[in-house]
């Protein structure tokens, strides 16, 4: 499903996301990118999800086409809020506000892996609220 191309070392990704958002182990740190994900993966398109899940590793694409929703419908003008709910819900975190900060910590580094095309792809794909935080992320 992913690109061997695109092999990180988890270690080394988490260890970073531990520096840039003051998370204190790398448990966390992936806690945070499978809810992200996880969320995100919900909110995409079919063809955009499995865009994204090729260029990503593949423990990381697992995470964002991992689970389904008996009634799946995207809804297009998700506020933050709501993102940061299912976030903070998926990572056992009950603040949605400390789970924007943890969202925008993944989102910068997910974006670190991916071709600018890519990025704009998965912008245009998200409600205008969360579309702000991907591209400002």
């Amino acid at each position: 499903m992913s690109n061997p191309a695109t092999a990180i070392d988890l270690d080394s990704f988490y260890q970073s996301m531990m520096q840039a958002g003051n998370l204190r182990t790398p448990k966390h740190a992936s806690r945070l990118t499978f809810a992200v994900l996880h969320t995100l993966g919900f909110n995409l398109s079919g063809s955009v999800k499995r865009d994204l899940a090729k260029a990503l590793p593949e423990d990381l694409a697992k995470s964002l086409t991992r689970g389904w929703r008996l009634i799946n419908i995207r809804h297009k003008n998700l506020s933050l809020h709501d993102f940061a709910k299912d976030v903070a819900r998926h990572s056992g975190n009950t603040d949605p506000a400390v789970a924007k900060i943890g969202t925008q910590l993944v989102f910068h580094q997910i974006k670190k892996l991916l071709n600018s095309k890519l990025i704009n792809e998965v912008g245009r794909d998200l409600s205008p609220e969360v579309r702000e935080l991907w591209l400002a992320a």
